[in-house]
């Protein structure tokens, strides 16, 4: 009764007042989706992340490659269990890409030798796939945010496939170019290509630089100096001709590796190093390890030792080790997905002859060059402190040659760098590159000439003169 008094209280010509909307929380909902698949994908990314510098993943290609996919189905299985739970555009062709990556990952992780055939599936498979999802997203997903994010990761995958494609195709059938020539030395494990031409003492022994192989040193230096005394190449540990090792490369490693190399293959001492680059400090690093077999010493434009490079992980202790393998190896995933392929075809030709350009070639496709050069600039500032420990090389010829390109402060550390001898020449090249020293044929010639005017000094026992 108190309803009907209440009702018939108001006045006759009042308009009753509607009832409250009630807001079925569709366009809160909507809106969360985009949002939610912001979140997904960076779950997927950390997921990926966490799996790759687990202690329990091996740190091997294919391992982490599965730990990367594994990761990327975690993603993609958060937008299928966000979707469906906290919006009304369930996302439930997210699925598919969740088993594709899922079972992909889990067959590289567990059974690693079956990354080759895979290597011939996963493109055409991943393709067919982002065309699919593409049509999905354009039917099911509303969000015009997680629309953008998802065509993004999808042109990204389609990248990859193409250029995975791309890989799997030019790389079939191809044989290592490095191993037409040399031999192979078994050090620690591991075997090193070694090349030796020419006759007369001292050795020369070529050092190349960072990310360097012997096809740097072999185009235009090596035949040059073979013509007056013996003279060797060699590729580092992962790189041209030469297995990875297992054992971690920092620079007191390499001049480990590189004088058990020369005894095992019976090239007698005392060298002359001639070391470019990142080579230069290893070159130092030998002689500080082992002066007694040290003729001279030849820097071809090279990095530092009194101001070492910041190394990206601390060089330091087990862990850091396994960091920088683990990021190394990441770092080479690059190859399988035709990066590395497109870089080399982006960077053309170096200057080099023909055979020495298509063994750099073939190494810059290989994720073995690749995770061990991003190993070797991880571990940059620990080669040149160890190359710190090499304070004085008495009268012993030292040449420094200078590439002309370059500040001020490079000039005042090659410059530095003389005064490790009182039996030095420090000259500038004018007009040539950093690796215009090695790679285009005029300046070779003067790096060539660098180190004879060491040979001939050692030979003779006079002091070093610099020809011109």
């Amino acid at each position: 009764m108190a309803l009907f008094s209440r009702q018939s209280s108001l006045p006759a010509n009042a308009t009753p007042t509607p009832p409250a909307a009630v807001s079925d929380g569709r366009h809160t909902r909507r809106g969360r989706l985009g949002w939610i698949v912001a979140a997904s994908l960076a779950t997927g990314v950390l997921a990926a992340l966490l799996l790759v510098f687990a202690p329990f993943t091996p740190v091997t290609e294919t391992a982490i490659t599965g730990a990367v996919l594994c990761g990327f189905a975690i993603g993609w299985v958060s937008l299928l269990l966000l979707s469906e739970n906290f919006t009304d555009q369930p996302q439930r062709w997210a699925a598919v890409p969740a088993i594709f990556m899922g079972a992909g990952g889990l067959l590289l992780w567990v059974f690693g030798s079956t990354r080759e055939a895979l290597s011939w599936i996963w493109p055409p498979a991943l393709a067919a796939i982002v065309v699919w999802m593409v049509i999905q997203v354009h039917r099911d997903l509303r969000s015009r945010g997680g629309r953008v994010q998802l065509y993004a990761v999808f042109t990204i995958l389609a990248l990859c496939a193409v250029g995975g494609g791309w890989q799997t195709v030019s790389a079939a059938g191809k044989s290592n170019p490095f191993l037409t020539s040399g031999r192979l030395v078994t050090v620690d494990g591991h075997q090193l290509r070694l090349k030796c031409t020419g006759s007369g003492a001292p050795t020369v022994i070529l050092e190349p630089g960072a990310g360097g192989t012997s096809a740097d040193m072999s185009g235009w230096v090596a035949p040059a100096l073979a013509n007056q005394t013996r003279t060797c190449v060699y590729d580092r540990a992962g790189r041209g001709g030469s297995q990875p090792a297992v054992t971690a490369q920092d620079g007191a490693q390499i001049a480990t590796d590189l004088h058990s190399l020369l005894h095992r293959a019976g090239v007698p001492g005392p060298y002359v190093l001639a070391g470019h680059s990142f080579g230069g400090l290893y070159v130092r690093v030998f002689a500080a390890h082992y002066p007694d077999e040290v003729a001279g010493l030849v820097l071809l434009d090279s990095t530092a030792s009194s101001q070492p490079a910041k190394s990206v992980v601390p060089a330091a202790g087990n862990t850091s080790s396994d960091t920088i393998g683990r990021a190394a190896t990441l770092a080479s995933l690059t190859v399988p997905v035709g990066i590395a392929r497109l870089y080399g075809a982006l960077v053309g030709d170096s200057g080099l002859p023909a055979r020495y350009e298509d063994q750099l070639t073939y190494d810059t496709t290989q994720a073995n060059t690749v995770r061990s050069v991003a190993d070797e600039y991880m571990r940059g500032g620990a080669a040149a402190a160890e190359a710190a420990s090499l304070r004085d090389l008495g009268d012993k010829p030292l040449y420094v040659l200078t590439a002309g390109e370059h500040p001020g402060s490079w000039m005042a550390d090659q410059k530095q760098s003389a005064s490790l001898s009182t039996n030095s020449v420090w000259r500038v090249v004018d007009g040539s590159s950093h690796q215009g020293l090695l790679q285009e044929e005029q300046y070779a010639a003067q790096s060539s000439q660098a180190v004879l005017d060491v040979v001939t000094a050692v030979r003779n026992h006079q002091p070093l003169t610099a020809s011109r």
